[in-house]
């Protein structure tokens, strides 16, 4: 083979519009899923504090919101709840009047283009901040066989599937589970198929990891864990073999789109699911990622553009269809 001096590679990275014409991995606002917090109340934006740039919106505020995002070209929006009252068994998930089903119905009306997803756990709505019923020993479920505060799985699939039909019957075009409950797919497909929702479609996080990263993201969904933490039911961030495994059991069980959480730590996870799997890949840029990010930035020690965008490049190279990102309306604006 030829080499130096014949072959030079710099030869293609001469300007910039060569370097776009070679440039093998494209981002575009096609691949962003941006998100939204909401809470009771009217005329509501409250910052939060620990993700410059985001705030809690009211039902009012965020409909505002959801407008700009689909002025802006961004397909889609995951939603998430902070509910007026919690208790142990997060019922105002499954409430028809919860603030995610009147979220769901209010921007549904006034851009019905938007793509809602609506994520589907139960830790903001629990008043112990775990993702589905809890075995206590004051608890009619509770079950000596096994440790007390263990996440009660099948009873806690129940709910899920419950919570799907009402998100769903309010306009719901995508239920996300984010518990990492097993069977949680499957227990979902059969409720929205049997209430009728057969086009509504699945987005599991397949591969979520109990991961450092979460940390502001709890401040702004107001769910951080009573007590323990959430490893009995999230993945070990030191294991691939089960990652596979489980998003295998997501797709035998109808998962219509995969997601890998978080996503910069776990690029490895994203490659070897896209390699192996043709169901469209999603991957979450979490909230620990953009706050690193905008703190370093806001201290002068790196430039928040190109950083964000290098870390998005890597995570669509790595194989994601879609990345949910903090950064969506950011990057629109660098974009153009």
């Amino acid at each position: 083979m030829s080499s130096f001096p014949v072959l030079r590679p710099r030869r293609l990275r001469l300007n910039a519009n060569i370097r776009r014409m070679v440039r093998e991995t494209t981002l575009s606002v096609d691949n962003l899923i941006a998100t939204l917090f909401i809470r009771p109340g009217q005329g509501v934006q409250r910052p939060i504090a620990s993700m410059p740039g985001h705030a809690q919106f009211s039902v009012d505020t965020a409909v505002r919101e959801a407008e700009t995002l689909a002025e802006m070209g961004i397909p889609a929006v995951l939603l998430f709840g902070i509910p007026h009252q919690k208790d142990a068994v997060g019922s105002e998930n499954y409430a028809p009047d919860g603030i995610i089903p009147q979220a769901i119905r209010a921007i549904k009306a006034a851009v019905p283009e938007l793509v809602v997803i609506s994520d589907m756990c139960f830790c903001e709505y629990t008043d112990h901040g775990h993702c589905g019923l809890i075995n206590t020993l004051d608890s009619p479920l509770y079950n000596p066989q096994l440790p007390e505060h263990y996440l009660l799985n099948d009873e806690t699939l129940e709910l899920l599937g419950r919570a799907s039909v009402v998100h769903a019957e309010a306009g719901a075009d995508i239920i996300a589970p984010s518990g990492m409950i097993d069977g949680m797919v499957g227990a979902i497909r059969q409720e929205l198929d049997s209430a009728g929702y057969t086009h509504t479609a699945i987005m599991s996080y397949a591969a979520k990891f109990a991961s450092g990263f979460y940390g502001p993201f709890r401040d702004a969904a107001e769910s951080p864990p009573s007590f323990g933490d959430r490893s009995q039911y999230q993945m070990d961030p030191a294991n691939t073999r089960e990652a596979i495994k489980e998003v295998e059991l997501d797709v035998a069980e109808g998962a219509d789109i995969l997601m890998v959480k978080p996503a910069l730590p776990y690029l490895d996870i994203v490659q070897r699911l896209r390699d192996r799997f043709d169901r469209p890949l999603a991957a979450y840029q979490v909230s620990g990622e953009y706050s690193m990010i905008k703190a370093a930035a806001a201290q002068g020690w790196l430039d928040e553009q190109r950083v964000a965008m290098e870390s998005l490049f890597a995570i669509r190279r790595a194989g994601a269809d879609m990345i949910i990102t903090y950064f969506a309306k950011d990057v629109v604006h660098w974009l153009r």
